[in-house]
């Protein structure tokens, strides 16, 4: 049985290196924006809700550039390399890069769709007075930002390809990569069922990562290697 340790690697393959390097500097770029210019670049390249006035097409794929904090880009960085790294020596470059992609803009599609049903229910509240303009209006330019859908997809993928492998989770406790994740999606979904107005992760980005991640999977077939 092989076992996988964070900090076991010694080689961080072309994309996963790029992909790296750019989410750290469009983190800088943020920054930099609004300590200086007091603009947040959220406004243009996070993904807003599909009716929103700030809206636009590209921030299908710019949103996953961008985050909120250090600790949001440093964990999700972190699971890139681990996972990311592992997937494209084993697929290659190209492959790699196209799944890490649709995995994102799928994960961005499955929000805005939960969104358009939460969006639908705060419109009935606000005819009915049960909800503010302010509460609709927050709805409509709250910005989601991360590269964790496309994450999501990755984590799916090493799973999938590798799931008697172990993961040490705080670098102590062996689980297997199949355990791992599909108890990491479970409690994704118990999250988001939850609704919580104080949740500001976006539990349902994450599963459509995951979602379209096991699509792509299916859809490549069966022809993969297995490593116990």
């Amino acid at each position: 049985m092989s076992e996988f340790r964070p900090g076991g690697f010694r080689i961080l393959p072309p994309i996963v290196k790029n992909l790296l390097i750019i989410n750290v500097l469009v983190f800088l770029i943020q920054e930099a924006s609004l300590r200086v210019f007091h603009y947040p670049l959220e406004t243009l390249f996070a993904l807003h809700y599909w009716q929103s006035e700030l809206f636009r097409p590209y921030q299908l794929i710019t949103h996953l550039f961008m985050h909120g904090s250090i600790g949001h880009i440093f964990f999700n960085m972190f699971a890139l390399w681990m996972f990311g790294s592992i997937l494209e020596n084993t697929w290659g470059p190209k492959r790699f890069l196209i799944f890490y992609f649709i995995c994102g803009i799928g994960a961005a599609l499955c929000f805005l769709g939960v969104e358009t049903i939460q969006y639908h229910r705060l419109t009935e509240g606000y005819l009915q007075g049960a909800v503010s303009a302010m509460e609709l209006q927050g709805f409509l330019y709250s910005p989601t930002l991360g590269a964790s859908g496309a994450i999501f997809g990755l984590l799916v993928a090493f799973g999938y390809l590798f799931p008697n492998s172990l993961i040490y989770l705080y670098f102590f406790v062996p689980i297997k990569a199949k355990w791992f994740v599909i108890g990491y999606i479970v409690l994704e979904l118990w999250s988001g069922m939850q609704n919580n107005p104080h949740d500001n992760v976006a539990h349902f980005a994450h599963l459509g990562g995951a979602l379209f991640g096991f699509i792509m999977l299916k859809i490549w077939g069966r022809n993969r290697h297995r490593f116990y």
